[in-house]
């Protein structure tokens, strides 16, 4: 049971060493590495799939990751709309279009109670 279902999903790779098969010839399959053929109509209307993650990509790339930037917020005059304290801290972010404008977090130091304007 278990070769079956690695045979059925392994058909573009080396039976022999695992390396994936060059499809230069229109009769078959060859690994570059030992020569292994594999017919093509074996491999002829058989698909496969494979998913790629931010870190797949980031590690391919050599790149570090995004590391998170501490945001100094600005206070101003202004009302919470929860506990009326008459200080608010904002800072403001691009989340849609660049032609549309930026969207305004606000934030109450004292009761911590989040809101925001588009």
């Amino acid at each position: 049971m278990a070769t079956s279902f690695w045979k059925a999903r392994d058909f573009l790779f080396c039976g022999v060493c695992g390396t994936l098969l060059d499809l230069d010839n229109i009769r078959y399959a060859s690994c570059p590495l030992c020569g292994f053929k594999r017919m093509a109509k074996d491999i002829e209307g058989k698909e496969t799939r494979y998913s790629i993650t931010a870190e797949d990509m980031r590690r391919q790339l050599k790149t570090q990751p995004f590391v998170d930037v501490v945001v100094q917020k600005t206070v101003i005059d202004g009302t919470c709309p929860k506990c009326k304290h008459n200080k608010l801290e904002y800072d403001q972010r691009q989340l849609r279009s660049a032609d549309e404008g930026a969207t305004t977090f606000y934030e109450c130091p004292k009761c911590n109670y989040r809101f925001n304007e588009n």
